[in-house]
């Protein structure tokens, strides 16, 4: 090689080596292009947009832009990065606010109601609140829960006469994606929500069920604590119209996989959250449990829930947040009414098809609820009244027939019991009298009594209302609040189970003057009413104000019945049955018969013994 081409060479060398140290990119012109080449490349996926505001968000945080390009590369990977935004529902009774994190209602407002010291009514809000599909895409386990959704629009408030919806969209690619319709009507609890997934079945595995996770922790609304726990639990409806629930007291769980359901609520005392599937939910796992130091909620309750596509592939949903007034319930349609509790057995027929058709009415006068029950109450002892003068006339007969009574246990003696009974069952044979007749008619008004315990409590009405002193019906009323907790009476006196207690304490004084009760009988009648001031002290002052009034109106019953029994008179009636010979036709009665067997047995025992 010559001089001069070895030269060249040089020269051409240290050109190309000063062009690489001269013009060498600086490190913020590399990393700007190598966000350029990932944005590109997420362009190709249709997730340009969502990756625009990962950056941002964490650039606000004071994050590095960079993302780490292997989590973009999972399924709905560019989902799992952004900000939560919160949309806006409103119409007449509702103000939901849905999450674009998980796609979820965040949080519901009841704008009618408020709370027990007069804040918005809010059912759940928080961290705790969870609504989200499960499925595996690929090898990876996924939560929709966990990620971020795209809305159709910031807000919708809807006109009273008027629908609307908005959609919140998961993209897994343009073409590939979940959609959230929530549908709302400009008045009404209801909030419709369909899942839609379009372009994804060979990505989702199973894509013919739909298992949902819905969880939330329900905020305390009431005064007493313990009452509202007392009433809230998750309830369900299986497709044969039956409804039970977890346990009331305690935490539960179950699992539920030989029946379809049609809805799960989140139930508390007056207020209910429910999902309605319009095709049922095949399996499902509820559970409840109580955090006792939490004093601002309630319970905390979860569903995981198993429904089925319907033919086009979309999962028609129906949630209903509100009121547990019955009528509104029941107005809502699949049997949501069956969420208040009037009670088991018996007890739920005298609440449904007597009590509430008559409250019902007397309620479309728009009196003070004060007012409602005493005309109920007074309606109700009209209704009983025949079985009220039945009972006060038996117990007069006892009254009559005690001096000769008397006279036969002084013949008799206390030392054979059995003999004594005997001579008694006579003397009722012969006067005509049964002495079970005054307790009878009282036996039997013991449903409707029990069936008012159940109904008060649940009675939504109630809720907020007052009269005279009571401030609320729906819970207790108190003149004494104590700074600590006493056991049995708790941390307060109520002034209405207080003049209740009272109430009947004089109503056992003067039926111990009718029926002539001595001894133990006479006592016993005493104790009842210390066990109500216990147990009812806690209790609706509504409930209270009701066996007040039923204690007072029996008082006035007995007062004019009265003038219409003559002691005389029912003396004369059963000397004359006494005189008559006996009719050995005459069939003996039931407990007559089951009476003189018994008698007998002992009798024959006694001798034995001897």
């Amino acid at each position: 090689m010559d001089r001069n081409t070895f030269t060249g060479l040089f020269l051409i060398m240290a050109i190309i080596a000063g062009s690489i140290y001269f013009l060498k990119p600086s490190d913020a012109e590399l990393k700007k292009e190598r966000l350029v080449q990932q944005q590109d490349s997420l362009k190709k996926a249709g997730l340009a947009k969502a990756f625009k505001a990962a950056i941002k968000a964490d650039t606000a945080n004071g994050k590095s832009a960079a993302v780490d390009s292997a989590i973009l590369k999972t399924p709905f990977g560019a989902a799992s990065i952004g900000s939560e935004k919160l949309i806006t529902l409103e119409n007449k009774e509702l103000l939901v606010k849905l999450s674009t994190r998980g796609g979820k209602v965040a949080s519901v407002e009841l704008k009618n109601f408020k709370t027990f010291n007069k804040k918005p009514l809010v059912l759940f809000d928080g961290p705790q609140t969870h609504f989200g599909l499960n499925f595996n895409a690929g090898e990876k386990r996924i939560n929709t829960d966990n990620y971020f959704f795209t809305p159709s629009a910031p807000e919708l408030k809807v006109a009273e006469n008027d629908s609307a919806s908005v959609t919140l969209r998961l993209s897994y690619s343009p073409t590939q994606y979940i959609d959230y319709v929530y549908s709302l009507k400009g008045t009404g609890y209801k909030l419709g929500l369909t899942i839609k997934s379009v372009g994804l079945d060979g990505v989702i595995n199973n894509s013919g069920n739909v298992n949902i996770n819905w969880a939330a922790s329900l905020h305390k609304q009431e005064k007493d604590m313990k009452q509202e726990r007392q009433y809230s639990t998750v309830y369900y409806l299986d497709s044969e119209s039956h409804d039970d629930y977890l346990s009331l007291t305690k935490d539960d769980q179950k699992e539920i996989g030989d029946k379809k359901l049609s809805w799960v609520a989140f139930k508390q005392h007056f207020f209910s959250n429910v999902l309605v599937a319009k095709g049922g939910i095949g399996k499902s796992t509820l559970a409840v449990s109580t955090d006792v130091t939490d004093t601002s909620d309630v319970k905390q309750m979860k569903a995981d829930l198993t429904i089925a596509r319907d033919n086009s592939g979309a999962v028609p949903l129906e949630f209903y947040f509100g009121p547990n007034r019955y009528n509104t319930l029941k107005d809502q349609g699949n049997d949501l009414q069956k969420l208040v509790d009037l009670g088991w057995g018996p007890l739920k027929y005298i609440n449904r098809f007597a009590v509430l058709p008559l409250f019902n009415f007397l309620n479309q006068f728009n009196w003070n609820y004060g007012l409602i029950i005493l005309v109920l109450t007074i309606v109700l002892k009209l209704v009983l009244s025949p079985l009220t003068y039945k009972s006060y006339l038996s117990m007069a007969k006892m009254r009559v027939l005690k001096p000769e009574m008397d006279e036969i246990k002084a013949k008799v003696g206390e030392d054979n019991p059995t003999l004594l009974q005997q001579e008694y069952l006579k003397l009722y044979k012969k006067a005509g009298v049964n002495p079970l007749g005054g307790c009878l008619p009282l036996v039997l008004q013991m449903p409707i009594v029990i069936a008012f315990f159940r109904f008060f409590p649940s009675l939504f009405e109630l809720r907020g209302e007052s009269f005279l002193w009571m401030h609320d019906l729906s819970t207790y009323d108190s003149i004494v609040t104590f700074p600590a907790t006493i056991p049995i009476i708790g941390d307060h006196i109520s002034l209405m189970c207080l003049l209740m207690t009272v109430s009947t304490l004089i109503y056992t004084y003067f039926n111990n003057q009718i029926s002539g009760a001595t001894g133990q009988m006479k006592y016993i009648g005493y104790i009842t009413p210390i066990i109500f001031l216990a147990t009812l002290n806690s209790y609706p002052s509504g409930l209270n104000y009701y066996y007040f009034l039923a204690n007072m109106l029996t008082f006035a019953q007995q007062y004019l019945i009265k003038f219409m029994v003559d002691d005389k008179k029912i003396h004369a009636q059963i000397q004359e049955n006494k005189k008559k010979p006996d009719d050995p036709k005459k069939k003996k009665s039931g407990f007559q018969a089951r009476m003189e067997e018994m008698m007998r047995q002992q009798q024959q025992q006694a001798n034995n013994k001897k």
